[in-house]
């Protein structure tokens, strides 16, 4: 596992981290990695104790922020078409594809709010082991719907909470189901306001500013997207929202996923060989001004670490401050609806009784 290292290694590094406001942007400095690594595909437990080792060794770096790509515990299911565009039956409960399915489910993971599920449970003690703040990509299983999600841990071990894809991108759509307003948060903590969107949720504008709304200073940017434009998007990001942007992609060839047996991978004509790189990753950490501080990486697995001068905030937002000085509210403004949307909600007896009157008159 290669360290990608940013251009200064000197910046103090905060051992401790206490929930107790946010960040001096005057003075901080924040040492951040993006990992950039291959799920270990259909085997979440395996998944999980390489996270471990990878957030081991970046702390091991002095980072205080950790970033995992999209889908990182759940995978990516590149290259499978899950039978759709082939010869797909939906009526036929044996299919290939629904198989294929089946699989993926299994290796989802149970995101409840309380109590956490067994893997939300650990992810909680490696940050809190390891002393970061962790951004985790992950495919949530929520009854029988697959979710793309972000989970957010803290340092004391404690799960903040999560980020739902909103708007999955292509044949995404047939497998993952769609986030609503109520999982877009924006985390307030001594190192900064941290939150994150998932993909080409990055390439719509009203979302962004959602974010930007709500102050972000760190936006992680968790993604598949390997080819060289993303990087345009990023810098654009960055600059525009006067952050720090870090995206985080997998590095990963065909050997990291299941033989041809047990899984297709179909898009490039024909099976590729087991070193055939499927993703070649390009994650980048971009300051608010537009500099790339550390990768893109194209090279392999590696750790992509950079010092954030958290100051640099102030001194972008003095040009350009899209939610402040520079909007024009009078005549653009944006309305976030930010409740949860259920497809069926139940309403007790008690709740719809009429609550009883009293009388001063009554007597005895």
């Amino acid at each position: 596992m290669a360290l990608v290292p940013s251009g200064s290694g000197s910046a103090p590094v905060i051992a401790e981290v206490e929930m107790n406001g946010g960040a001096d942007q005057s003075a901080t400095t924040v040492r951040a990695t993006v990992v950039q690594a291959s799920t270990v595909f259909y085997d979440t437990p395996a998944t999980l104790d390489k996270a471990e080792r990878l957030i081991a060794e970046a702390a091991g770096y002095g980072s205080q922020l950790v970033v995992f790509p999209e889908a990182f515990v759940g995978g990516y299911p590149r290259g499978s078409t899950f039978g759709f565009g082939i010869s797909i039956s939906i009526t036929n409960p044996k299919d290939k594809g629904k198989g294929e399915f089946q699989k993926y489910y299994a290796a989802a993971i149970d995101v409840p709010e309380q109590p956490a599920g067994p893997e939300v449970t650990l992810l909680a003690a490696m940050a809190g082991k390891y002393k970061v703040f962790l951004v985790m990509g992950v495919i949530e299983r929520e009854g029988y719907t697959l979710y793309c999600s972000v989970l957010f841990f803290d340092p004391l071990g404690r799960y903040l909470g999560k980020h739902r894809k909103l708007m999955p991108t292509a044949l995404e759509r047939i497998i993952w189901g769609f986030g609503d307003g109520s999982t877009i948060p924006v985390y307030d903590t001594p190192l900064g306001k941290i939150g994150a969107l998932i993909c080409w949720e990055n390439k719509m504008p009203l979302l962004r500013t959602a974010l930007y709304g709500k102050g972000i200073e760190i936006y992680c940017a968790p993604t598949a997207d390997s080819r060289p434009v993303w990087q345009a998007s990023m810098t654009h990001i960055a600059m525009e929202g006067g952050c720090f942007v870090l995206s985080a992609n997998q590095f990963c060839r065909r050997q990291d996923y299941p033989p041809p047996s047990e899984y297709a991978f179909a898009g490039l004509g024909e099976e590729p060989s087991p070193d055939t790189v499927v993703c070649p990753g390009g994650s980048v950490i971009i300051s608010p001004s537009g500099e790339v501080l550390a990768g893109p990486n194209y090279d392999g697995e590696a750790l992509i670490t950079a010092d954030l001068d958290m100051g640099e905030i102030v001194r972008a937002k003095f040009d350009f401050d899209v939610v402040g000085h520079y909007s024009r509210p009078e005549v653009l403004s944006l309305v976030v609806d930010d409740q949860p949307h259920r497809p069926v909600s139940f309403t007790s007896a008690a709740e719809k009784a009429p609550a009883a009157k009293s009388d001063d008159t009554a007597k005895p």
